[in-house]
């Protein structure tokens, strides 16, 4: 990936955690912009569209919930939250509304330049092996990998996040296989779940309400108990 070409906006209202996050992405050679609140982000991203957002949750004004769920109404930019250690219910809130993943305060420089390079990595399509078409279909859906879009057979597009999409292809590729959330998290994030992390769960039940149930009933990506998850339908490669 060339980090000179990816563009990334940091909002968070600390000076110095602000100017300590700028000088890291900036020494990698990112373009960065900073803001300390919603308004001077909202002034940054009418100039320039960012390639990813770094968000605090709390600012003042316009909290980080409030913008994440605004930004994710209307782009799919990756947005990585900044949270304080106590802030786990604001956390799991940030990932139901749409935030793709978060870093929690204190954080390491690697941590944050890992998490951040996953994400904009996965903008130019997952980590998979070559297929000769990276068309799938699958139920009442065909699935575009390298265009990143999902499509009904009506060829009606599915509007999913980039998190969203990211799980959606670990299981198009691997169908009707258990996945255990700590691969999930691997194959999407790079890296390996806690005890109480929610992540995984919450996505799926993202990924749920937008696919809808299966058209002869039940869930299209299925529980398994102790197991994990798998995508409950056969897939196959279309032209």
């Amino acid at each position: 990936m060339d980090s000179q070409s990816k563009r990334i906006l940091i909002v968070d209202d600390d000076d110095d955690i602000r100017s300590l996050i700028a000088e890291l992405f900036e020494r990698e050679g990112y373009s960065v912009s900073t803001a300390q609140d919603s308004l001077e982000m909202d002034l940054i991203m009418d100039r320039t569209f960012p390639d990813l957002i770094i968000l605090d949750l709390m600012l003042p004004g316009e909290d980080g919930l409030s913008i994440c769920r605004r930004l994710r109404a209307r782009h799919s930019l990756p947005i990585l939250m900044l949270t304080a250690k106590g802030e786990e219910l604001d956390r799991v809130v940030g990932l139901e509304i749409g935030a793709d993943d978060y870093v929690v305060k204190p954080f390491s420089s690697r941590e944050l330049l890992a998490r951040t390079r996953a994400l904009l990595r996965r903008i130019g399509g997952p980590s998979t092996p070559v297929l000769e078409t990276r068309r799938m279909a699958f139920d009442r859906f065909v699935i575009d990998l390298d265009a990143r879009q999902l499509l009904t057979n009506d060829q009606e597009l599915v509007a999913l996040t980039s998190a969203e999409f990211e799980l959606l292809a670990c299981f198009i590729l691997r169908p009707r296989r258990v996945l255990s959330r700590d691969q999930i998290l691997d194959f999407t994030h790079g890296r390996q779940a806690n005890p109480y992390d929610r992540s995984v769960d919450i996505l799926v039940s993202r990924l749920r309400k937008k696919l809808g149930p299966l058209e002869s009933g039940g869930d299209l990506i299925s529980t398994v108990r102790n197991g994990g998850y798998l995508l409950a339908v056969p897939v196959k490669q279309v032209s």
